[in-house]
C-alpha cells in the first residue's frame, strides 16, 4: 500500500511539473542552436561565447549545439532538443509554425531592414545597376541554402516580381544550384564556377573587408529592397518566466566582443512573431512553408 501511494504521489508531482509549461524540465540547462549560414568552426567559437554570457546572466547551464544545416536546426527545435535558436526569417517561421507557443523574442537592430546582394563574376557581362539585373536570364546561378531568407526566399520573390518568371524559367537550360551557405555562394561566384548568385549582404561585406573576396572579380550588381530577417526564437518548454529573463539577457547584451560574436555589433532589440507576418505570407504563396 505504501509503495502504491508513493507511485501516485510521484505521478501527481510529474503532472504538476508538466502543467507548468515545462519550466522545471529545462530550468537547469538550456540548449540552443543556430542556422549554419557561415563557416561552422567559426560559429562554434562565437556561439560558445554567447552560451557563457547567457549562463552567467541566467545562472543556469547554457550549451550551444551546432547544427549541420538549416533544416536540422528547425528539426532540433521542433523535437525540443534545443529550446532556443538563432533562425533566419524563413527557418524561424517554419519552426514557430510547427511548435505552438514558440515565439520570436529578439533580433539585431539591423534585422527589421535586412537585404540581399545579387553578385556576378566579372566575366559574366553583368554590371552594377539600381534596377533588377534582367541580364541574369540564361546565366548559371547559385542561391545559398534552400531554407535561407536572404539567400533564397526574398531573392526568389524579387526574381519573380521583376522578371515575371520563376527561377527555373529564368535560368532555363543553365545550371541553377543551392550552395548551402552565403560564404560558399560568394566563393563559387568568385571562382567562376557560377556566373552569378545571391547572398546575405552582411556576409559579402565582411568577406570583402577581410580580403577573402575581391569586389572587382565578384561584383555586387544589385541590392534588394529591405525585409525582416534573423531572430532569436524561444521554445515554450522553457516557460514564460524564463523566456522573459532570456529575452532581457539578449537585449541587454552590450559587450562589443559578445555583440561581434552574435554578429550584431549594432545591438539587439525585442522581436515578436508579428514582425515576420509579411514573410510568412510570402512563404505560403511560394509554397516554402513546410
Amino acid at each position: 500500500m505504501k509503495k502504491f501511494t508513493l507511485q501516485i504521489s510521484l505521478l501527481t508531482l510529474s503532472a504538476l511539473f508538466s502543467c507548468n509549461g515545462g519550466t522545471e524540465a529545462h530550468s537547469q540547462e538550456i540548449y540552443f542552436s543556430a542556422i549554419p549560414d557561415q563557416n561552422s568552426t567559426e560559429l562554434v567559437e562565437k556561439y560558445n561565447k554567447i552560451a557563457n554570457y547567457l549562463a552567467s546572466e541566467l545562472e543556469i547551464a547554457v550549451t550551444y549545439v551546432p547544427s549541420s544545416d538549416y533544416s536540422a536546426s528547425v528539426e532540433a527545435f521542433k523535437s525540443g532538443d534545443v529550446q532556443l535558436a538563432w533562425f533566419g526569417g524563413l527557418t524561424g517561421i517554419r519552426a514557430r509554425a510547427a511548435v505552438t507557443g514558440a515565439r520570436a523574442i529578439a533580433q539585431g537592430k539591423i534585422d527589421p531592414e535586412f537585404k540581399s546582394y545579387f553578385i556576378a563574376h566579372k566575366d559574366a557581362g553583368l554590371t552594377p545597376s539600381a534596377d533588377f539585373p534582367q541580364g541574369l536570364a540564361g546565366k548559371t546561378f547559385t542561391f545559398g541554402s534552400e531554407s535561407s531568407t536572404s539567400g533564397r526566399l526574398m531573392p526568389e520573390y524579387w526574381i519573380r516580381e521583376e522578371s515575371g518568371k520563376s527561377p527555373q524559367e529564368l535560368f532555363a537550360g543553365e545550371e541553377m544550384s543551392f550552395s548551402g551557405d552565403h560564404a560558399k555562394t560568394a566563393t563559387l561566384v568568385q571562382a567562376g564556377t557560377f556566373e552569378a548568385g545571391v547572398l546575405n549582404y552582411r556576409v559579402y561585406d565582411a568577406l570583402v573587408a577581410a580580403g577573402k573576396i575581391d569586389p572587382k572579380v565578384c561584383i555586387k550588381i544589385w541590392e534588394t529592397p529591405t525585409y525582416p530577417d534573423y531572430n532569436w526564437t524561444a521554445h515554450p518548454d522553457l516557460g514564460e518566466e524564463l523566456i522573459e529573463r532570456l529575452q532581457a539577457a539578449l537585449i541587454g547584451m552590450s559587450d562589443p566582443e559578445l555583440l561581434a560574436a552574435a554578429q550584431r555589433t549594432e545591438g539587439i532589440i525585442a522581436a515578436s512573431n508579428e514582425d515576420f507576418a509579411p514573410l510568412e505570407s510570402l512563404a505560403r504563396d511560394l509554397n516554402l512553408l513546410r
